[in-house]
C-alpha cells in the first residue's frame, strides 16, 4: 500500500500521505465501510474521488481508527468520536490527514500556472511579482493558498473571507514553514503552519499557536 509520508510534528500529532495508485478494486480491501460511506461512495461518479475517498479511509485505518469513528458536522467538518481532531485533504492523485489532540488543519494543492489568475482573490498579488520566475510564483501562491485553507478548515465558520480575514506571515521557501492569523468578527487567532512540496504538488497543515 503506498502510503507516501508520515510526519510527526509533535508527539499528539500525526500527518499522513496517500499516494494513489491502486485500482479501486484494490482498495475496497482491508476496510470496512459504514453504510453512510457506502452511500456517499455510490454516488460519486469521478473514479478517482472515489479512490481518494477509500484511501482516506486506509489511512484511518493507519492510525487506528475505522469509518464508524468519523463523522461530519452541518459545516461539513470532519470529527472523530473520541474526541481528537482531524482535517482531511484530497488532490487528484494524493490525500492526507493529520489527527491531533488539538485543532488542525492540512491541505494538498497541485501546482498549476492557474493559480495566478485566481490569486488575487485571496491575497495581494503584487507582493509576489517580484519572485524570480512564473514557477516560483506557482510555488508561493500554492503554499499560501495551502495555508489559508488550512487555516479555514480549523477555524470553520461561515463568512470567513481568504482575502479579507486570514493572513499569511511571509516566509523564506527554504524554511519549509510560517504563520498565519485569522481576523473576524473582532476576533484574532494565531497558528503555525508547515509546509513541504513533492512531486508538483504542495502541502500545508497548521495548529493554533
Amino acid at each position: 500500500m503506498p502510503l507516501y509520508n508520515t510526519i510527526t510534528p509533535d508527539n499528539n500529532t500525526k500527518v499522513l500521505i496517500w499516494k494513489v495508485e491502486e485500482t479501486e478494486t484494490s482498495l475496497r480491501e482491508g476496510i470496512v465501510l459504514s453504510d453512510n460511506c457506502k452511500n456517499r461512495l455510490a454516488n460519486m461518479r469521478s473514479e478517482i474521488h472515489r479512490r481518494g475517498f477509500l484511501s482516506i479511509r486506509h489511512l484511518l485505518k493507519r492510525v487506528g481508527y475505522v469509518a464508524h469513528d468519523l463523522f461530519y458536522d452541518d459545516l461539513g467538518k470532519p470529527h472523530l468520536r473520541d474526541g481528537k481532531h482531524i482535517s482531511i485533504s484530497h488532490s487528484f492523485l494524493f490525500t492526507g490527514i493529520i489527527v491531533s489532540e488539538g485543532k488542525v488543519g492540512i491541505d494538498i494543492e497541485k501546482q498549476r500556472d492557474k493559480i495566478m489568475r485566481i490569486a488575487n482573490k485571496y491575497t495581494t498579488f503584487e507582493s509576489y511579482k517580484t519572485l524570480a520566475n512564473a514557477e516560483a510564483i506557482v510555488r508561493k501562491l500554492t503554499i499560501v493558498w495551502c495555508a489559508k485553507e488550512s487555516l479555514y478548515k480549523i477555524y470553520a465558520s461561515p463568512g470567513v473571507s481568504f482575502l479579507q480575514h486570514i493572513d499569511i506571515a511571509d516566509f523564506f521557501m527554504e524554511d519549509a514553514q510560517t504563520t498565519g492569523k485569522i481576523y473576524f468578527n473582532g476576533d484574532q487567532t494565531q497558528y503555525h503552519i508547515d509546509f513541504l512540496e513533492f512531486e508538483g504538488f504542495t502541502c500545508a497543515y497548521a495548529k493554533p499557536i
